[in-house]
Parts: structure tokens; C-alpha cells; sequence
């Protein structure tokens, strides 16, 4: 085996170098998408690494245009045994969400809205929440699953609203 001595510990001058020209030339041929590094760190923000990862169910394209216009903002989440649907209305700059659980149960829910905080409820007895003044942004949904002392939380993935 060959070591290899690098001065004073670090790369070679002439690698920090050729990694500064091709950080440029990533950077000019395939930049990362706008607002993806700041999504990232809004998903890592999390105080709680251990949650399940509800998916985002697309409504089937023969449905779209069946219900009236305010149907247009409904998303449904889904992980193994919780559904989590939204409906959302734009009122000014900030959006109000009414949402609903399946199975109902009295979960937490908290909305977190990047640069703006969180806000958080429980669900009644039948699975329904609303969250008024909810501002625009990327936003994720918490669902502690018991209660907000239970160890089983569902997030959804970060969406822009």
C-alpha cells in the first residue's frame, strides 16, 4: 500500500483548485433546482428524526373537473394505516386548511410553514382539524399519531403552497 504525504494535512493546492473549476462548471451545466437547498434544511429541521413519511396520492386525472372549483386545492397523504386529507382555501396571503384523518382520532397536527413558524391543533373526535391563517410557503404536515405525546409521528412531504 502507497501512503501518500499531503502537506500540512489537506488536499493539494492543485486539487482545491480543480474542485473550485468544476464546482463552477456543475454549477453553469446542471444547477440544482431553485429553493432546493432551502426545502432540504426545512425537511431536517425536525426535531423528531424518527417518523414514517405519509406519500402525496395524485388525484386519478378522469376525477379532475367532477367536483366544483374549490376542489382544486385538496390533497390527500397517505401512509400505511393513516390517511391525512387537506383542502385548501386561499384567503389573501395565507391559506386556511381544513383537514381530515382516517382513521378519526383526536392526533396532533401541526402545520410548519418555512420562515414562518409552526402552528398546531387536535383533530376531534372525527378526524377533523382547521388551521386558519396558515401563511404561503413550503409546508409540511406533523401528525402525531395518540396525541402530541406519542412517540409514532407522520410527516408528509414538504409542499409549496
Amino acid at each position: 500500500m502507497n501512503d501518500i504525504e499531503v502537506p500540512g494535512g489537506g488536499a493539494f493546492p492543485d486539487d482545491e483548485a480543480l474542485l473550485a473549476d468544476l464546482g463552477r462548471v456543475l454549477a453553469a451545466v446542471d444547477p440544482p433546482p431553485d429553493g432546493l437547498v432551502e426545502r432540504v434544511q426545512f425537511a431536517l429541521e425536525l426535531e423528531n428524526l424518527d417518523f414514517e413519511i405519509a406519500q402525496w396520492q395524485r388525484a386519478e386525472p378522469s376525477l379532475a373537473g367532477v367536483r366544483s372549483i374549490t376542489d382544486e386545492g385538496t390533497i390527500t397523504f397517505t401512509v400505511s394505516d393513516l390517511t391525512v386529507m387537506i383542502n385548501l382555501t386561499r384567503i389573501g396571503q395565507c391559506h386556511r386548511i381544513d383537514g381530515w384523518l382516517v382513521p378519526a382520532a383526536p392526533h396532533g397536527v401541526e402545520v410548519r410553514v418555512a420562515e414562518h413558524g409552526s402552528s398546531a391543533t387536535i383533530a376531534d373526535e372525527g378526524g377533523r382539524f382547521v388551521l386558519d391563517e396558515v401563511p404561503r410557503g413550503t409546508t409540511q404536515i406533523v401528525i402525531s399519531v395518540g396525541g402530541a405525546s406519542s412517540r409514532r409521528t407522520v410527516v408528509t412531504p414538504a409542499v409549496v403552497l
